[in-house]
């Protein structure tokens, strides 16, 4: 099913203020790497925000997600001071762990492998 024009914007929103929030709290470092907001997804009722989180370079992924869920409440207390005046309600955010980067890194090697296997 595809998105609504209002999801998307709600989305937008949320993804813009979640990434400044995260910069804010220092968040956007940690265990060695970066932590970025890769996508942020709405339900069609704007209750539920699926929030996808990226990784690059972090050696303990399980460590950086549990850190973000213990300041959770954090997060969401600053986001709503952000977003009340274009909101009726705050949605319900959970976090993701976004792994495209690694599929992409993983895609890459296989490439190169090939190629690597054809040129010799």
């Amino acid at each position: 099913m595809q998105e609504g024009k209002r999801q998307k914007q709600v989305a937008g929103l949320l993804h813009e203020e979640l990434s400044r929030i995260f910069q804010k709290l220092g968040l956007h470092m940690m265990d060695g790497g970066m932590v970025s907001i890769a996508s942020v997804k709405i339900s069609p009722d704007l209750f539920e925000a699926r929030v996808n989180i990226s990784l690059l370079n972090v050696s303990d992924p399980a460590f950086v997600m549990k850190k973000i869920e213990e300041r959770a409440w954090e997060i969401k207390k600053q986001l709503v001071n952000r977003v009340r005046s274009q909101l009726r309600s705050m949605p319900n955010l959970q976090y993701f762990l976004d792994d495209s980067l690694e599929y992409v890194d993983k895609m890459e090697a296989l490439f190169k492998k090939l190629k690597d296997d054809q040129a010799s």
